[in-house]
């Protein structure tokens, strides 16, 4: 039988044992910081985005048409009512996408689904926006009976299409600015691709060892 100090030597040499197969072993608990999850506890506002022009723009965009949705839901009579209807539409699409989009732009949920290209989509809403509070504010100006609520709609429905028109311009900017980066980064890659392929054909070959 084994007496206490052959007993603690084994258990030393044991434990020093398994210390160093767990070291070597490739599933060994580490300290490293475990990746972020993506669920909703990870969200993080971006200032940046809204202290930015986009962000500026987009939170103006809201504003305009959340109080021109207002102003027309004050109406209480109409004869006609088609262009308080579509004044009524335009102004709550806008505010609905609108809005969505500043949620996304400002939470960096964007980034979560980089399968759809966001600076399009967001020229595609701002021109949609712009053309259609344009059309929404001259029908019901053509059609009100001279209200307050009727003449306040129409002036918050054209200061949106004109803040939606700036938007315009500068999302084609940055849509142009960003396609262009992309083509001169295509671009770069296949020349230093032809350049890594050119060097490998005029390497001089390996001589063989039975020469």
């Amino acid at each position: 039988m084994r007496n206490g100090d052959d007993l603690e030597g084994f258990d030393g040499e044991a434990s020093s044992a398994s210390m160093i197969s767990a070291a070597r072993s490739p599933y060994q608990p580490t300290t490293e910081p475990v990746s972020q999850r993506r669920g909703l506890g990870g969200l993080r506002c971006d200032l940046d985005y809204l202290r930015g022009t986009l962000g500026r723009l987009k939170l103006a965009e809201v504003l305009l048409a959340l109080t021109a949705f207002i102003c027309i839901e004050t109406i209480m009579e109409c004869s006609p009512c088609e262009g308080l209807y579509f004044f009524e539409f335009v102004s709550c699409s806008a505010l609905v996408v609108t809005g969505a989009l500043l949620l996304l732009f400002s939470l960096n949920l964007h980034t979560r689904i980089p399968q759809i290209n966001w600076n399009l989509t967001d020229l595609v809403n701002t021109g949609l926006s712009t053309f259609f509070f344009f059309i929404a504010s001259v029908v019901l100006a053509a059609l009100n009976h001279k209200t307050g609520a009727e003449i306040a709609a129409v002036v918050f429905g054209l200061l949106a299409m004109a803040v939606y028109a700036v938007n315009v311009f500068v999302a084609v900017r940055r849509w142009r600015l960003s396609s262009r980066q992309q083509s001169s980064r295509q671009s770069s890659e296949y020349m230093r691709a032809r350049t890594e392929s050119r060097e490998v054909v005029h390497r001089p070959e390996i001589q063989r060892l039975d020469a």
